[in-house]
């Protein structure tokens, strides 16, 4: 089998600009202490980039505003976000939300 140089240079290249951005942060953070306002502003980074993900899929279609009465994702969104809020399970709100994409859709498609 013959190894193109190009190719391997490049996924080393993939590797190398993955792994450095994940690695250089943890490396620098992990020996110095930040103050109390930045470990709760980092706290909440996590939760915008999700509500950031989240609401762009169940509340646009093709780019659009997408009405709530033909929004089936948004209609199972409901009672799993008042699953996350009550129990704070991820597998929970996960299931339920699924199984509530799944009735609506078997009911109204």
């Amino acid at each position: 089998m013959e190894v193109r140089w190009d190719i391997l240079l490049i996924i080393l290249g993939a590797a190398l600009v993955t792994f450095v951005p994940r690695v250089l942060p943890l490396m620098l953070l992990s020996r110095i202490a930040l103050p109390e306002w930045g470990v709760r502003w980092l706290n909440h980074v996590p939760i915008a980039v999700m509500a950031a993900l989240i609401g762009q899929e169940i509340f646009l279609r093709d780019g659009k505003w997408s009405p709530f009465t033909s929004n089936i994702e948004l209609l199972a969104a409901l009672p799993s976000f008042l699953v996350a809020i009550k129990t704070r399970s991820l597998l929970g709100t996960v299931i339920v939300g699924i199984v509530t994409v799944m009735a609506l859709r078997f009911w109204f498609i």
